[in-house]
């Protein structure tokens, strides 16, 4: 785990190792002090002796460079470990943002939308606060204990033997703590996935709440879940409140030791092996290592929140999308033809209970323009999303141009494809911004076309500033019907070979939807188009008509054909002919 959050840090690892490097300058340099103190107290301000000038000038001296220098090394450090460590956190967003990009549906079907936002700030914030305290705190502590001890064995190695006592003491302590607070914490953070899933479900669905007056409900979820957010945290804080009574025991217990030591030595014993000097410093050095234990002890209580998170950021990195190019991979699309082969498909496993296309078998020529109708629930969505591959089949085939679609590189195959989603989505930005997604640098007059063949560019030409209009995030300031030919036309852009249009004309009156379907018949004859729709009316000029029902093919063949011969497409026309009934409806 440790060497692949390292492998965000690339070319900020000349700050990550300059940062070390001045904390190790800055730390020699503050443990030198106090040796310089102790010769100052003993030779320049001998109380016995007399006072030395010459001495106290050179020690003085001595003294404010060391702290001067020190100054300096410690702002270095704070510039070169900010930088490595905001860097770090760049690049390990960049890293998991582009790893969900290369995501099939079933790998983010595995993940939700919350916990991966989660993922991307908390956790990446934890995961670099801790990357700057490593660099910092982990390098600074322990060196500063270590040099500091060094002198302390150098002045009385009896004293010394009393911070050696604590440190097993203390460690064991922060282990026990550790080891309970750090399952706690991955409760926690999986808690905020569902916190933020509740935020973000309740400013998406706003004029829903507000439409049935459901604000009370969704106060009481919001509650529940930053309730148990709160029990959650006091568990695991309740844990670490041990962390800082433990320390101050030791901390205190070690100091009553060397001074009650240090008396004895030099009142009681009356031994000149310890001078005041020395005895100051040593005092100082003292406190350098239970300061140096105190940081240790933050820096593991840390750790520990981070270990969670950086375990939930590894998890984003190790998923292996399951839809992966091959190794030589078809690099151009023939035509728009689409056959079928004996395909199943299920958002489980193959054989699973949850399988929702079975055994379909289907052969369309290019530029053919299929209807595909049927009930909620019968895989429509589904059975289009084989076509560019948003999900592979669990047992045949489906190829595109005479190949299997597994074969080719996937940019190149969802470049020949363009769909429109049952749940149309507008992004923030000018109409032109929206529609150039289709085609990146698609001219004026290309998108005024488009819009022409998806009846948007009369209403859009209407709008306080045409085609330069700014679109709201999700496109709440255009109507549904409006977000449907808008995405019309962005796909229309793109020129595809295949164009799918899944319930994408629900929201338009059947006026407009007829000329939309004239348009596509009229101007698109080498495009292949697949039509979902619950209205007969949409699709039954087709070339030929897919009639679904739990997954399986009903019914294939033309409006008269299936007349004659479908018995739920002809209840279903004859309903609607009297002004009522879809595929959702009972038949018979």
């Amino acid at each position: 785990m440790i060497k692949q959050l390292a492998g965000s840090i690339r070319e900020f690892k000349k700050y990550a190792i300059y940062s070390p490097i001045c904390v190790a300058f800055e730390v020699l340099l503050e443990v030198t002090i106090p040796f310089l103190m102790a010769g100052l107290l003993d030779k320049g301000l001998n109380v016995t002796g007399g006072g030395n000038m010459a001495e106290i000038w050179k020690y003085g001296l001595l003294l404010v460079l060391c702290a001067a220098v020190s100054l300096f090394f410690g702002a270095a450090c704070g510039v070169t470990s900010s930088r490595a460590a905001m860097g770090f956190a760049r690049n390990l967003r960049h890293d998991m943002y582009f790893k969900v990009q290369d995501y099939s549906f079933a790998n983010i079907d595995k993940f939700s939308t919350a916990s991966i936002i989660t993922r991307l700030t908390t956790d990446v914030n934890n995961c670099q606060m801790a990357f700057m305290i490593i660099m910092r705190v982990l390098v600074r502590a322990p060196m500063m204990m270590i040099f500091a001890l060094i002198y302390c064995f150098r002045t009385n190695v009896q004293m010394t033997w009393i911070f050696l006592a604590a440190v097993p003491v203390l460690a064991i302590g922060l282990f026990l703590l550790m080891t309970h607070a750090h399952p706690t914490f991955e409760k926690v953070f999986r808690k905020y996935d569902r916190l933020n899933e509740v935020v973000e479900e309740d400013l998406r669905g706003v004029r829903v709440v507000k439409a049935f007056v459901r604000e009370d409900y969704e106060r009481k979820k919001f509650y529940a879940a930053s309730e148990e957010i709160y029990k959650l945290f006091v568990r695991a804080e309740r844990i670490l409140s041990f962390n800082q009574p433990l320390l101050m025991l030791i901390m205190y217990v070690c100091q009553l030791l060397v001074y009650w030591l240090g008396a004895q030595i030099i009142v009681n014993t009356g031994s000149t092996e310890l001078s005041v000097g020395q005895l100051s410093s040593f005092m100082n050095y003292a406190t350098m290592i239970l300061m140096s234990l105190m940081m240790l002890s933050q820096v593991f209580v840390m750790l520990t929140m981070a270990r969670a998170s950086a375990e939930r950021v590894c998890e984003v990195l190790n998923e292996k999308p399951d839809i992966a190019n091959p190794a030589n991979p078809v690099m151009a699309v023939k035509d728009g033809s689409v056959r079928f082969k004996n395909v199943s498909f299920g958002y489980g496993r193959a054989g699973d209970s949850r399988m929702c296309l079975h055994n379909v078998d289907l052969d369309i020529p290019s530029g053919a323009t299929i209807g595909i109708i049927g009930g909620t629930g019968s895989s429509k969505s589904s059975l289009v999303q084989l076509i560019p591959r948003l999900y592979d089949v669990n047992e045949g085939s489906v190829e595109v141009g005479g190949v299997d679609v597994r074969d080719y590189d996937i940019e190149t195959l969802r470049n020949a494809v363009s769909m429109v989603l049952q749940k149309n989505v507008l992004f923030s930005g000018t109409v032109k911004e929206n529609l150039r997604w289709g085609k990146a640098d698609a001219t004026d007059e290309e998108m005024i076309r488009a819009c022409e063949y998806a009846q948007a560019d009369g209403f859009i030409r209407e709008m306080p500033e045409g085609y330069d209009t700014y679109i709201e995030q999700g496109g709440s300031n255009v109507s549904g019907g409006q977000k449907q030919r808008i995405c019309i036309a962005r796909a229309l852009l793109k020129q595809p070979k295949i164009l799918i249009l899944d319930d994408s004309t629900s929201a338009v009156d059947t006026a407009t939807d007829a000329a939309i379907r004239k348009a596509f018949r009229e101007d698109l004859p080498e495009t292949t188009k697949f039509i979902i729709a619950q209205r007969i009316s949409s699709v039954q000029d087709s070339d030929k008509i897919i009639v679904l029902d739990n997954g399986r093919i009903d019914g294939f063949g033309t409006h008269e054909e299936l007349l004659e011969s479908n018995e739920i497409y002809r209840e279903v026309y004859q309903s609607q002919q009297k002004g009522g009934g879809d595929f959702d409806g009972e038949q018979g």
